[in-house]
């Protein structure tokens, strides 16, 4: 694991901030490539002097932006014509219409989400939700995560054993949070719906 790091850091270190872009792009894309191997070691990089901890985190939501479109166009193009072979049409308008009301929330948090924050853009984008709104919602959940990792990287280094621990206790207290969110999401709309 430490080569993988070190082999990252200095890859990170070579490329700089496009190197960021590029790994996010991967990254907000379809490959499974985790968002924590590329910023926890450019904050470190930032906690060393080797780079700027503002223009990290703007380029690490940068590369977020542009690989959740990559995935919202190709849901847009081709997502509709693949989902008819497997699933009603009755069942991809109801995707469509919870995407209407509810796509900000659902693109918002499921940034946050491990597993989830790569996938998130692919309903958005058949749903064809709001282009603005998308950028917005991916971008400030993208920002969150982006800092958080970021920071991570900044005050622990290359202290691994530590870095383990947080992440995991950050995962888990995003998690609560989200769901929180959500549950005040759904409790905020039933209230007005009465």
């Amino acid at each position: 694991m430490s080569e993988t790091i070190n082999y990252l850091v200095k890859t990170i270190e070579n490329l700089g901030y496009i190197g960021i872009v590029l790994l996010m792009i991967l990254e907000s894309s379809f490959f499974p490539f985790p968002s924590e191997i590329i910023m926890i070691p450019a904050g470190y990089l930032a906690s060393i002097g080797e780079m700027n901890f503002i223009l990290i985190i703007i380029f690490g939501i940068l590369g977020s932006l542009i690989g959740s479109w990559f995935n919202y166009f190709l849901a847009c193009r081709y997502g509709r014509v693949l989902l008819l072979k497997i699933i009603k049409e009755e069942k991809i308008k109801k995707l469509e219409i919870f995407f209407e009301n509810h796509g900000h929330i659902s693109t918002f948090t499921g940034r946050l989400i491990p597993g989830v924050r790569q996938y998130i853009s692919f309903p958005a984008g058949l749903a064809r939700m709001n282009p603005l709104k998308f950028s917005i919602y991916t971008g400030l959940g993208a920002g969150i995560w982006c800092t958080v990792l970021t920071l991570l990287g900044y005050v622990l280094g290359k202290n691994q054993e530590m870095l383990h621990k947080y992440l995991r206790e950050i995962t888990i207290i995003t998690l609560i949070l989200v769901t929180i969110l959500i549950i005040g999401y759904v409790y905020n709309k039933r209230r007005k719906k009465t």
